[in-house]
């Protein structure tokens, strides 16, 4: 082994991330920072968290104003903060933001060895006016721009995705001098299980009949995740089908705009939002269900379709990145929900047919998909992901060293 390889294996480093404040609405940033966190803890590396806390966003305002406290918190006391710290400073100290929209700290630091983990350019894009079902008010276009400003400022990132590495480069207009791409690991232990027995045990818990097995979607309401698309593929689907399997959607309480669509469909009994499900019983629903649905209109990633092929389910999702990179040629792909509500029948329709064509394979066919999609998601080993993002923080702090 080279001398400089074998000293880079043995470099161990002070960690700083810079993570999102608690007081901020989000669940999937905090569960990014918290596997990075006890991944590199758990290699030896030394650990610490740095964010902003709620000194004015705790204060008695009306809840319109509690949103601009919390941006004196982050932006004015915040950074006070992080300069006094910045003095106490090792040689070994590399600072990595768990995510781009962090931006706004990004120049506190911008001279020091940093990384920025990049998920979705989302919001970023809305705030651009590229998104036509969720177009940015006047004062959220400013909050992207300042956040792009910020992050612009970075050196070193890494992207979950190629379509997500492809968008930051745009976004900054130029190429960074280190930009890797490092797919999620899954964060927990998928894995099949007895469809039949899995899906008698939800049944009691949900007190509902899935013993036939059961359509599935694992998401919140946001915008992107097309849930209302959802229901119009399966209100489409049993209109052509004999069967009659009910659809469960898991995850937020439904939003006005889905209770409509609910109240609306000729099939409203077998359609069923379950909010404030166990983890133990997301897995369990994974493995019961005769097929996962994930018609997402953008990803930053798609967890789902991941977790869902771990647990021996088949999954049809949309055929654009990066849903296209998770599901590899492992998934059955179906379009875009289009933007003008004349198509979206006939696109509903479309998808309703390969819906009824993966629930009607042969027991050898459905053997096959399954196994393809065990083979697809070995890409996304959780060590092996935290083992790659360690390398580049290493290499980037030598990179400053020399």
């Amino acid at each position: 082994m080279p001398a400089q390889i074998k000293k880079l294996n043995c470099l161990q480093v002070d960690i700083v991330f810079f993570v999102h404040p608690d007081f901020l609405d989000s669940q999937s940033m905090p569960r990014f920072a918290r596997m990075l966190e006890a991944g590199m803890a758990g290699r030896g590396h030394t650990i610490s968290s740095w964010t902003a806390k709620p000194r004015f966003f705790r204060l008695p305002f009306p809840k319109s104003i509690k949103k601009w406290m919390g941006y004196i918190d982050q932006f004015i006391i915040f950074p006070l903060e992080v300069k006094r710290r910045l003095k106490n400073r090792t040689g070994n100290t590399i600072f990595v933001f768990t995510d781009h929209a962090l931006g706004p700290w990004v120049p506190l630091v911008a001279k020091f060895p940093h990384v920025i983990h990049c998920h979705d350019f989302l919001a970023q894009r809305s705030g651009l006016g590229e998104i036509p079902e969720n177009m940015s008010s006047w004062t959220g276009r400013q909050y992207q721009n300042f956040i792009r400003r910020g992050y612009s400022k970075g050196k070193n990132f890494i992207s979950v995705s190629e379509k997500t590495r492809d968008e930051l480069h745009r976004f900054m207009g130029f190429l960074p001098h280190c930009s890797e791409m490092v797919y999620n690991g899954l964060n927990q232990s998928f894995q099949p299980n007895n469809p039949q027995v899995a899906g008698e045990l939800l049944s009691k818990k949900f007190n509902i009949d899935l013993s036939d097995g059961f359509i599935l979607h694992v998401g919140g309401n946001q915008w992107y995740k097309n849930r209302l698309g959802l229901i119009e593929i399966y209100n489409s689907w049993r209109l052509i089908s004999k069967l009659n399997l009910p659809l469960l959607l898991i995850g937020d309480q439904p939003s006005a705009e889905l209770v409509s669509a609910h109240t609306e469909s000729k099939f409203k009994p077998d359609i069923h939002f379950i909010s404030g499900v166990e983890d133990e019983n997301v897995r369990l629903a994974y493995s019961a269900a005769a097929v996962f649905i994930f018609p997402s209109l953008a990803e930053g990633f798609g967890w789902p379709i991941a977790e869902a092929m771990a647990s021996g389910c088949p999954v049809i999702t949309t055929n654009e990145a990066p849903m296209t990179e998770v599901s590899g040629n492992a998934g059955f792909q179906i379009d875009r929900r289009p933007g003008n509500a004349e198509s979206v029948m006939n696109w509903a329709a479309e998808s309703a047919k390969l819906v009824e064509m993966v629930l009607t394979l042969s027991p050898a066919d459905r053997g096959s998909v399954i196994e393809r999609g065990l083979l697809n998601v070995k890409r996304f080993d959780s060590k092996t992901a935290l083992d790659q993002v360690e390398i580049i923080y290493k290499n980037v702090l030598q990179t400053y060293r020399n």
